[in-house]
């Protein structure tokens, strides 16, 4: 199994010298996209949570972590599994990393699966969005997170310890987390480094009732006194509680020359699903609950080559072994999910000749997927995929160009069913990036990009218990084709920005996953289908400074949107609508406060057996303080959805049960040595 890619973004070239930047602004180098570099220096529009932003935003899951990012949701299947959704692609269409290298769960194959990855120890995490991110495989077709952390050592501490922690409360959930990774300097170039994190919730307290509007109106009108008594329940989220740990231990050799780092990590977590009510007279509303454990080996290498052509050899690799188990209200088994991966990724850096540098890699990728139990809706299967990439830039002058590729071959076997099936996923991109002005700049991408059909995708058949529904596949599926273009516009000035975007994406066997209004084993029926389809949507963010002295005050807003029709059927799934927002916020040597709202508008764009979402405005605020300008220590309070409002995403497969956090105050304290 071979593959061949492609990819290349366009960058600019000087940012105006000397300018005040607004509160909150910081200097920052994207490690995740082509090279390192600025992220407003990339013609893919990227996103960087770190620092004050990333100490304000974390929460327990990678995906209400980021929700508050130009052209991010999360599919928020309760607090406890809420997976990143990037210009309204989610699943398959993103990969989540850590370091660089997947997660290794079965996040992937169902909302309900939480991501094996605990932000606590994250020092930033990086969101990479259109044609640059096919670096990363086919299933990247919609964007990249990567939560990158030190467990494996990435310096030599300065003196002979190193490290950070965090701890942090939490009122909406109740919770209670604390989290720490340590560094010890061993000998001049060896680095020996270990820690952990734990985090508990209870039942989350939820803005208003518990059921949507619709469902309430028909619990009121049944002739049960049980099912009537269903639309008065609001407070707490029933069966919404966790308990995650996580324990790392790592070890590398770092000099100018290279380096060479392992890690070994252990995560566990215990969580529960919000309850689907049933609104059938006499019907049982079971809760169920899923236990989850991995264990995780990791290893980074890279050796400086110092030649006319290659600069240097870099190689990142990973293998884990994930199950867990989805527990019926009495306790029972109902299915074990079991997950054996292993990913490799080997790139040559080219040494940059005048204007010209590129990097070209091959990347490994094998699965051993199983489900069993009476409700496994997916048989065991085996995934094994094979590229090879090269990304490439040439700056002439004010224009920087792109051109990259990828051909990814992917082979799926399941022996219980009889299937076995290749394909070949070919993709191309190519951008331009101009610096008209010392204040504008301009950058186009186009892309062809392809990815095969996920075994999900192709072989589900059966009940699923953790989202209560019959989940139908398709093994006939072909490859899923999109060609994209997308129009990037940079200004900047003496102490104001703005970056947008604009995009539209024609997909040829997209493939979705709908409601059909059937019922099987008393399971409501989602099947999978292929057909034509297009997204398109924008992106405009920008911040101004208003005072730059002692104190600094700043104002930051933000929009996007996305709009995906499939031809033949309407209105995609679970699509999110219109959002805006804006903030201002103020900062001095020791102190920072921010105000801010935001608006999420109504989603009237449904099909099939999809309800429309309310609108919702949810007004924050925080406050952070250092107390000595020379050591990272830092502490923030916030609160989150303070007039306690009832909000729902649309693009939740539980958003008629299941609202989002009420009002959440958190204090959090922060440390580096």
């Amino acid at each position: 199994m071979k593959s061949l890619v492609l990819s290349l973004a366009a960058f600019a070239s000087a940012e105006p010298a000397n300018e005040p930047e607004p509160p909150g602004a910081e200097d920052e180098i994207v490690v995740t996209g082509l090279f390192r570099r600025d992220p407003r220096e990339s013609t893919s529009p990227v996103s960087v949570v770190a620092g004050v932003e990333l100490e304000r935003d974390l929460r327990p899951q990678i995906g209400e972590a980021l929700a508050r990012q130009p052209g991010v949701s999360a599919s928020s299947f309760g607090p406890n599994a809420s997976r990143p959704i990037l210009r309204g692609l989610a699943g398959e269409r993103v990969r989540v990393l850590t370091d660089g290298i997947g997660a290794f769960d079965v996040s992937n194959t169902s909302a309900d699966h939480a991501v094996a990855i605990d932000p606590l120890l994250a020092e930033r995490i990086e969101v990479l969005r259109g044609p640059a991110s096919l670096r990363y495989g086919s299933s990247a077709i919609g964007g990249v997170v990567n939560v990158l952390d030190r467990r494996i050592p990435i310096e030599v501490p300065e003196t002979s310890l190193g490290g950070q922690a965090r701890a942090g409360l939490a009122s909406a959930a109740q919770e209670r987390s604390a989290g720490a990774n340590v560094a010890v300097r061993v000998a001049d170039r060896v680095v020996v480094s270990g820690g952990g994190s734990l985090t508990d919730t209870d039942d989350l307290h939820v803005g208003g009732p518990l059921l949507s509007a619709p469902l309430r109106a028909m619990a009121r009108a049944s002739s049960d006194p049980g099912v009537r008594a269903l639309a008065d329940l609001s407070g707490r989220l029933p069966n919404s509680g966790s308990r995650t740990r996580t324990a790392n231990l790592g070890a590398a050799v770092i000099d100018e020359r290279g380096d060479l780092g392992l890690a070994i990590s252990r995560y566990e977590s215990t969580y529960g699903l919000p309850i689907r009510f049933d609104l059938n007279p006499g019907a049982e509303q079971e809760g169920v609950s899923i236990e989850a454990e991995q264990w995780r080996a990791d290893m980074r290498a890279s050796v400086a080559l110092g030649g006319d052509w290659l600069d240097r050899l870099s190689l990142r690799a990973g293998y884990a072994d994930y199950a867990h188990v989805e527990r019926e209200g009495d306790g029972g088994i109902g299915t074990l999910f079991a997950n054996e991966g292993i990913e490799g990724r080997v790139e040559l850096n080219q040494a940059r000749r005048g204007g010209w540098q590129g990097v070209s890699g091959a990347q490994f990728f094998s699965r051993d997927f199983l489900a069993v139990g009476a409700e496994a809706f997916v048989p065991p299967n085996q995934t094994e995929q094979m590229g090879l990439f090269t990304l490439q830039e040439v700056t002439v002058g004010p224009v920087r160009l792109e051109a990259g590729g990828r051909i990814e071959r992917s082979h799926i076997v399941s022996q219980s069913v009889g299937f076995d099936r290749s394909f070949m996923a070919r993709s191309v991109a190519a951008g331009a990036f101009v610096t008209a002005a010392s204040w504008a700049k301009f950058g186009l991408n186009l892309s062809s990009t392809a990815r095969a059909p996920a075994a999900e995708e192709l072989l589900a058949n059966g009940p699923h218990v953790g989202t209560q529904s019959y989940e139908i596949g398709d093994p006939t599926f072909g490859i899923e084709r999109a060609r994209g273009i997308e129009l990037v516009t940079r200004l900047s000035g003496r102490g104001w920005r703005v970056d947008a975007s604009a995009y539209r994406t024609r997909f040829s066997g997209y493939i979705y996953e709908f409601e059909t209004g059937e019922v099987i084993d008393a399971l409501p029926v989602f099947r999978f289908a292929q057909g034509d389809a297009t997204y398109r949507g924008f992106e405009v963010e920008g911040q101004a400074s208003v005072i730059d002295g002692p104190v600094r005050i700043g104002v930051d807003a933000l929009i996007d949107a996305v709009e995906a029709t499939i031809d033949d059927f309407g209105p995609a799934p679970r699509i999110p609508p219109l959002r805006f927002g804006g903030g201002i916020e103020a900062r001095g040597d020791h102190w920072g406060m921010r105000f801010e709202t935001e608006r999420t508008t109504r989603q009237r764009r449904t099909t099939g057996f999809e309800t429309e979402t309310p609108g919702f405005t949810l007004v924050n605020l925080s406050a952070d303080w250092k107390p000595w300008a020379a050591r990272e220590l830092r502490l923030t309070v916030s609160a989150s959805n303070l007039f306690d409002v009832e909000a729902r995403r649309h693009a939740s497969f539980l958003k008629d049960y299941a609202p989002l956090a009420g009002r959440d105050v958190r204090l959090g304290l922060s440390a580096r040595l």
